[in-house]
C-alpha cells in the first residue's frame, strides 16, 4: 500500500495581467493568450524582471515540468523582438539532441508569433539548414556544446559577427553540466566568446534545485564581479505517495519465474498505465525488459514495458518517448538515467527506482516525472533488495543497508534536503583539449595568451601558472607531440596534434568507446561495446529482446543478429558507482538509531528494517564505530564515498593492511595489532599529503587525453579530484577508541 510522505496545496499562479505580464512584447503577450493562460506561474512572474533588466546573469531553479523553459524564453524573445543589427540574438544551450529538438517544437510557434528564426542546430540536423543560418544570422539558435565547438573551430573568424548582437546565453539542465568535462568544456566556449566579443553576456541556467545553489551559481560562471539572481520556484508541489518494497536478491541470470518477484509485481501494479522504470545498469534495464516481455507473453496479454539507454539507437529512444508522449497505448520505460533530463515524454502515472537510490538530487528529477496532471499524487516505489541471511552473514548483508538507505532516502526527499554537486576539479584532460581547440582556431597562440584567456580570464582557475607550463611542455614533449613551437615563440599543433584536431571526434571531449553497430534485417537496434566479444552463433538480450549473433563483421564495426530463444546482456562500458554524499550516509546512521517506524515500507520492508536495527545494536554499533569478526575488522566511519574512499587508500599506505569499502563500513584485512598502530600513527599525525596518495593509484588514465599527460600531471589532478582529507583526523581518533 502506497503512504503519504508529504502533501502540499497546489501553487494558485497569478494573474496573466500581471505587472510581469505587463512588461512582456506584445507579441509575447498575444501568444500566451493564445494558449488560453489564465496565468503565468510563479516563478515566471518572478523571472521576467531580473532577465529583461540584463543587469546580472540568473539562474531559474524548479522541479521537472516547472516552467523553467517559458520563464526563461517569455522575457528573452521579448528583449530580443526589439534587438538591434545582425547575429544570433539569444543562445541555446542543452546536453541533448533530443532536449534540443524538442525545445525547438516547443518554441516554434512563440518564435513565428515574435517574427524571429529558430535554428536547431547539432550533429543530426542537415548543413543545409546550419549555412542558412550562417548567411543570414539571426533570432535564436538551440546547440550542444560539441556543435558550439565545432563552429569555432572551423568558422573562427566569422564568430564574432555571428554573435555581434547576442542578447542571452540560455543553458538547459545546467545542474547535468556541473562538475563534468562537457560542462567545463562548455563554460570554457561560453568565455572564449565573451572574449571574441569583448563583453559579457547575460548567462540564464535552468536547473533543478540544488543543495548549495551557489555552487550553481560557480558553474554559471565563474570568474564573476556580481552573483546572479536565484530565482526559486516557491509553488508548492503535489501530494507525495510512497512505498519502500523489500525483496530478497536473486541469482540476477536465473531463468526462473519465480525468483522474479519485483518483475512480477511490476507488470501487476503498473500494467495498463503509463510509468517510468529506473533500473541503475544497462544490463539490469535489459534483463527486466526481458523478463517483463516474456511475463507478458506467458499471460497473454501485451507487452508494455520497455528499455531505455544510450546504446540503443536513436530511433528505438525515440519512438518508445513518442509513444509515452502520445499517451494513446499505457506504457512503461525501463531506463538508466537517460529519462531524468527535461526531454517531453508527457505524463506519467508513477516512478518506480530498483535498488536504493543514491542520489537524492537525481530522485528529485526523477519524480518531477509524476504528479503533472491536475491533481494527480507524485508516486514513488523503491525496490530494496538484500541478500539472504545465513550464520555466516557478513555485517554489510545483515545491516540490511539497501533497505536502509531507501528510507534515509525519502526522510531527506520529504525534508526537501539535496546534496550538493562537486565542482572545482582541475580538469586538464579537457584543458588539453582546450589548448589544442585554440590552436586550432586561430592557427597558433602564445603561451601567455593562453593561460590570460583560458585561466586567469576563463573557466580552468584552479589551474596555476607553474602547472599550466608543465601542461604545455608535456603537451610538446616527443611522448606526446601535441605541440611545437615556431621561431617566433607561437605554439602551433604537433603532428599528433593536427592529426587529433583533424578527427570527426575531436569536439567531443569526453570518452567515447569503440562500438559496434548491432543491426537485424538491416535495421539498427543500438550499439555494444567491443569489449563484448561476441561470437557467431552466441545468445544475447538487446532492446529487450533475444538474439543469436549471426555475423561480426570487425572491419565494418558491425554485428547482425536474429531473432532466438536464449540471450544475456552484453557488457556495456560503465562509468562506475554513483558516488553518495555525506548527507545521505548520516541520514542512514540516524535511521539505525532511530527505533520510530516507516509506514511506508511493506511488511518484507519493514522486516529488513527492523534486521539492521537489530544488526547495528546487537554489534554495539551506536556505541562504536569498529567491529572485529571472522578473523576482519570492520570499520564504520560514516562517510560519504569520497572521504571514504581517501581512508582507505590512507589505511592501504600501512604494510599489512588492506582496507576496501563494503557500503557503509570499511573492510580491513589485517592482523589487530597492525590496524591498531596504524589507528594510532593516523590519529596522532593526520592525513598524508594528496599527492603521497595519488602516487599509490596505478590506474591513472580515466578520460580522453590522460593518455598523453605524464604520472606527475595525472598525480596532481587525483589529488585535487579524487581525495578529501577534511576532518578525517577526527574520525580515526573516534574510530580507535573502538578497537
Amino acid at each position: 500500500m502506497l503512504t503519504r510522505a508529504a502533501m502540499n496545496s497546489q501553487d494558485s499562479g497569478s494573474s496573466a495581467s500581471s505587472v510581469a505580464f505587463d512588461r512582456l512584447h506584445p507579441a509575447v503577450q498575444r501568444w500566451i493568450w493564445k494558449q488560453g493562460w489564465s496565468s503565468l506561474r510563479s516563478i515566471q512572474e518572478k523571472a521576467i524582471g531580473p532577465i529583461l533588466a540584463q543587469q546580472r546573469d540568473v539562474i531559474i531553479a524548479a522541479a521537472t515540468a516547472g516552467g523553467k523553459t517559458e520563464a526563461a524564453f517569455l522575457p528573452v524573445i521579448s528583449r530580443c523582438i526589439d534587438g538591434q543589427g545582425n547575429g544570433f540574438r539569444a543562445l541555446y544551450v542543452s546536453p541533448l539532441k533530443a532536449l534540443i529538438n524538442d525545445q525547438a517544437r516547443r518554441l516554434e510557434d512563440l518564435c513565428d508569433q515574435a517574427d524571429l528564426d529558430l535554428t536547431p542546430w547539432h550533429g543530426d540536423i542537415s548543413a543545409s539548414v546550419k549555412n542558412r543560418a550562417i548567411r543570414n544570422p539571426g533570432g535564436l539558435v538551440l546547440i550542444t556544446p560539441e556543435s558550439l565547438e565545432a563552429m569555432f573551430v572551423r568558422r573562427g573568424s566569422q564568430i564574432g559577427t555571428l554573435f555581434s548582437s547576442l542578447n542571452y546565453i540560455v543553458i538547459d539542465e545546467l545542474h547535468a553540466f556541473i562538475g563534468t568535462e562537457r560542462g567545463i568544456q562548455l563554460l570554457s566556449l561560453l568565455s572564449r566568446l565573451e572574449h571574441v566579443l569583448k563583453r559579457q553576456v547575460v548567462r540564464i541556467g535552468l536547473s533543478a534545485t540544488l543543495g548549495d545553489m551557489g555552487i550553481a551559481a560557480e558553474a554559471l560562471r565563474a570568474n564573476k564581479e556580481v552573483s546572479p539572481e536565484i530565482v526559486l520556484d516557491d509553488a508548492a508541489g503535489s501530494e507525495l505517495l510512497v512505498q519502500v518494497r523489500g525483496y530478497q536478491r536473486h541469482n540476477p541470470d536465473s531463468e526462473d519465474n519465480d525468483g522474479w518477484e519485483i518483475e512480477n509485481h511490476l507488470l501487476k501494479t503498473l500494467r495498463g498505465e503509463s510509468n517510468l522504470i529506473f533500473a541503475g545498469s544497462r544490463q539490469r534495464v535489459e534483463v527486466m525488459a526481458d523478463r517483463l516481455r516474456r511475463i507478458s507473453g506467458e499471460k497473454g496479454v501485451p507487452n508494455e514495458f520497455f528499455p531505455h539507454h544510450g546504446n540503443l539507437s536513436k530511433e528505438l529512444r525515440e519512438a518508445l518517448e513518442k509513444r509515452l508522449k502520445d499517451g494513446n497505448l499505457p506504457t512503461n520505460a525501463i531506463a538508466t538515467t537517460t529519462l531524468e533530463l527535461g526531454i517531453d515524454i508527457g505524463d506519467v502515472v508513477s516512478v518506480a527506482q530498483i535498488g536504493a537510490p543514491r542520489s537524492i538530487a537525481g530522485l528529485r528529477q526523477r519524480l518531477g516525472r509524476s504528479g503533472r496532471r491536475g491533481d494527480a499524487p507524485s508516486i514513488l516505489r523503491i525496490y530494496a533488495e538484500e541478500a539472504p541471511l545465513t550464520a555466516k552473514s557478513p555485517i554489510a548483508d545483515r545491516l540490511r543497508q539497501d533497505t536502509v538507505m531507501s528510507v534515509a532516502a525519502i526522510r531527506l526527499l520529504v525534508r526537501k534536503w539535496c546534496e550538493a554537486p562537486r565542482n572545482g576539479a582541475l580538469h586538464l584532460s579537457t584543458l588539453t583539449h582546450q589548448v589544442l581547440a585554440l590552436i586550432k582556431q586561430y592557427g597558433g597562440m602564445s603561451a601567455p595568451a593562453l593561460y590570460w584567456q583560458l585561466c586567469i580570464k576563463g573557466e580552468f582557475r584552479n589551474v596555476d601558472e607553474g602547472l599550466f607550463v608543465r601542461l604545455l611542455r608535456q603537451m610538446g614533449s616527443e611522448d606526446a607531440r601535441l605541440l611545437e613551437q615556431a621561431d617566433d615563440g607561437a605554439l602551433l599543433l604537433g603532428e599528433v596534434g593536427e592529426r587529433i584536431a583533424d578527427r570527426y571526434d575531436f569536439y567531443v571531449v569526453f570518452q567515447t568507446p569503440e562500438e559496434y553497430r548491432v543491426e537485424s534485417g538491416g535495421r539498427t537496434l543500438g550499439q555494444i561495446s567491443a569489449n563484448s566479444q561476441l561470437v557467431p552463433e552466441q545468445y544475447v538480450i538487446f532492446a529487450g529482446r533475444r538474439w543469436q549473433v549471426e555475423d561480426v563483421d570487425s572491419e565494418a564495426k558491425v554485428v547482425r543478429v536474429i531473432p532466438a530463444a536464449g540471450g544475456i546482456p552484453p557488457t556495456f562500458d560503465g562509468i562506475g558507482v554513483e558516488e553518495i554524499s555525506d548527507g545521505l550516509v548520516a541520514e542512514m546512521r540516524a535511521v539505525y538509531q532511530d527505533s520510530a517506524p516507516a509506514p511506508y515500507c511493506d511488511p518484507a520492508g519493514r522486516q529488513f528494517l527492523e534486521e539492521g536495527r537489530k544488526a547495528y545494536a546487537s554489534a554495539n554499533l551506536h556505541r562504536f564505530d569498529a567491529l572485529f569478526e571472522d578473523r576482519q575488522s570492520y570499520l564504520f566511519p560514516w562517510l560519504g564515498s569520497r572521504r571514504q574512499t581517501t581512508l582507505c587508500h590512507w589505511l592501504n599506505m600501512f604494510d599489512g593492511i588492506i582496507a576496501e569499502a563494503e557500503g557503509v563500513a570499511i573492510g580491513v584485512r589485517a592482523d589487530l595489532g597492525d590496524l591498531q598502530h596504524a589507528l594510532a600513527e593516523m590519529a596522532a599525525c593526520g592525513p598524508p599529503d594528496h599527492m603521497n596518495l595519488a602516487y599509490r593509484i596505478k590506474m591513472k588514465k580515466s578520460q580522453k587525453y590522460h593518455e598523453y599527460l605524464s604520472d606527475e600531471l595525472l598525480d596532481h589532478e587525483l589529488a585535487r579530484d579524487f581525495f578529501d582529507s577534511e576532518g578525517l583526523q577526527e574520525v580515526v581518533k573516534t574510530i580507535r577508541s573502538g578497537c
